[in-house]
């Protein structure tokens, strides 16, 4: 412990060293004149892809590009180095016959991580490599501390997460994540501005944490002098805008649940929602499969993707089962042969499940079954349909089945990345449901949604047959990225402060 501690003090103070040293050149370059960070405007012609791509067209012209310099080697009178920029990276080839003795020896001194601008003629070295034959380099930004060790980098998850400015320069693979992330968002766009659904956009902030069973974050209006909530799902918006008389809406962005965080968690993450009149939860399913099946197609190439050493076929149709019927083939019980809360809990007890002591209903015992038994095998694309009633509080009963709902979830690799019903229309129905969640908050279910008198207003005044959806569009990109946690697909996940913060 000891020997570690001295290490890091070691390194602390290398590190100040360094800093130090960057700072006094930096208040050299300003005593000179050429204070980087007084330089506004730095007109860039190509970027490191422009310039691999056109070689050819490029070949013996001038460009001018821009960039952080990530290795640099000085051979006396002449030098190498590579500039990193949004595309990649690109070589440099600078001499002192060609930048002259002043611009040279600035050069040298300039650190790697420095943000530089090279203007000079395309070539290729003798080994091949496509270069920049400096004329001219401005030293544009000066970095004041120095990135991690070259051979080490940046491995730490926990740092790489809370400096990803850090981890985008030393890991710039990480960039490619958050393209395709953005890819994915504009192709899932696409297909619903295609079949002609209205994107809106709904309030963050609620006076009513409604639309799902979850926690919510707290805050504090000070002009109403009244607690809010940050949404935890736009769900009764939405529909309350199917009943003012769009046919097709959708939104895509942030929700907030105070809840636990893991690999599949963050209190903020992006959803969409979409909601279509005349529609039910079948049509539901076959817009999943072609949302989630497109966008694959479109930015990776291919349906057939591998998930953590797991191969997976998003191509459709994928398998269409009941919750009871995929735990009779699990576990062998058939939830249709059980009839009363006390048969369920016995089953439940049999099978080794520790039950929610909140909620003991046959319904809500029948969920926690799947979901301690089942959710875990459905590796490949498959929709569990027919929820027990308890647990869907905003979707229609079925009408062979009263005690069962029009709803599904989908889950591929043991998680679910889509929920949706057969939306609940009818405001009576609607009203005893919410009465019920009101009672399992008061008996301390502080996940239970709460009576919102409104969205019943709302469908008094009617609201036709409706098909809604909800994805997680985080956990999406990290199937497509093969992204194990999901702080690896956001760019600013959520993070505990550190002590000296």
């Amino acid at each position: 412990m000891e020997e570690n501690q001295t290490n890091n003090q070691e390194q602390e103070l290398d590190l100040n060293q360094l800093m130090k040293v960057r700072r006094e050149k930096l208040e050299k370059l300003k005593q000179e004149g050429k204070n980087p960070f007084e330089i506004t405007k730095y007109i860039v012609t190509h970027n490191s892809k422009q310039i691999a791509e056109n070689y050819e067209e490029l070949e013996g012209k001038d460009v001018t590009i821009a960039g952080r310099m990530m290795a640099k080697r000085i051979m006396g009178k002449a030098s190498f180095c590579h500039i990193q920029d949004s595309e990649g990276k690109i070589q440099s080839y600078v001499s002192i016959n060609d930048l002259g003795e002043e611009s040279y020896k600035h050069f040298k001194e300039d650190d790697i991580g420095d943000i530089i601008a090279i203007t000079g003629f395309v070539f290729k070295t003798r080994t091949g490599e496509i270069s920049v034959h400096a004329k001219e380099v401005t030293l544009l930004s000066k970095s004041l501390r120095p990135l991690p060790e070259k051979f080490h980098g940046l491995k730490d998850t926990d740092l790489r997460y809370r400096q990803r400015y850090v981890d985008l320069i030393v890991n710039p693979e990480v960039k490619d994540t958050f393209k395709k992330r953005t890819a994915i968002i504009k192709e899932i766009r696409n297909i619903l501005d295609e079949k002609e659904y209205t994107e809106v956009e709904t309030p963050i902030l609620n006076t009513i944490a409604g639309g799902a069973t979850a926690k919510p974050f707290i805050t504090h209006h000070n002009s109403l002098n009244m607690d809010m909530y940050l949404r935890i799902a736009n769900e009764l918006y939405l529909k309350r805008l199917i009943v003012g008389g769009f046919s097709k809406v959708y939104e895509m962005g942030r929700m907030f649940r105070n809840e636990g965080m893991d690999i599949k968690h963050n209190p903020e993450f992006t959803n969409i929602e979409l909601y279509a009149a005349y529609q039910d939860y079948h049509d539901m399913m076959d817009i999943t499969e072609e949302i989630i099946s497109k966008v694959a197609l479109k930015v990776l190439g291919t349906t057939k993707i591998t998930y953590q050493g797991t191969e997976i076929d998003l191509t459709p149709a994928w398998k269409r089962i009941s919750m009871i019927d995929a735990i009779k083939e699990i576990t062998g019980v058939d939830f249709n042969e059980i009839a009363t809360d006390e048969q369920a809990k016995k089953v439940a007890e049999e099978l080794n499940i520790e039950l929610d002591p909140l909620k003991l209903t046959r319904g809500e015992i029948i969920n926690q079954v799947f979901e301690a038994k089942v959710e875990e095998t459905l590796i490949q694309p498959t929709f569990i349909c027919d929820y027990p009633v308890e647990v869907s509080p905003l979707t229609k009963r079925k009408p062979s089945n009263p005690s069962l709902t029009e709803r599904f979830e989908l889950f591929i690799g043991g998680r679910e990345y889509a929920n949706a019903y057969s939306e609940l229309n009818d405001p009576i129905d609607q009203y005893e449901r919410f009465k019920k969640q009101v009672e399992a908050r008061d008996a301390g279910d502080e996940e239970a949604n709460m009576m919102d008198e409104d969205f019943i207003t709302a469908l008094e005044y009617g609201m036709p047959p409706t098909g809604g959806l909800g994805i997680g569009v985080d956990r999406l990109i990290m199937l497509l990225t093969d992204s194990a946690s999901i702080r690896d697909v956001l760019l600013f996940p959520t993070m505990k402060p550190l002590n000296n913060a």
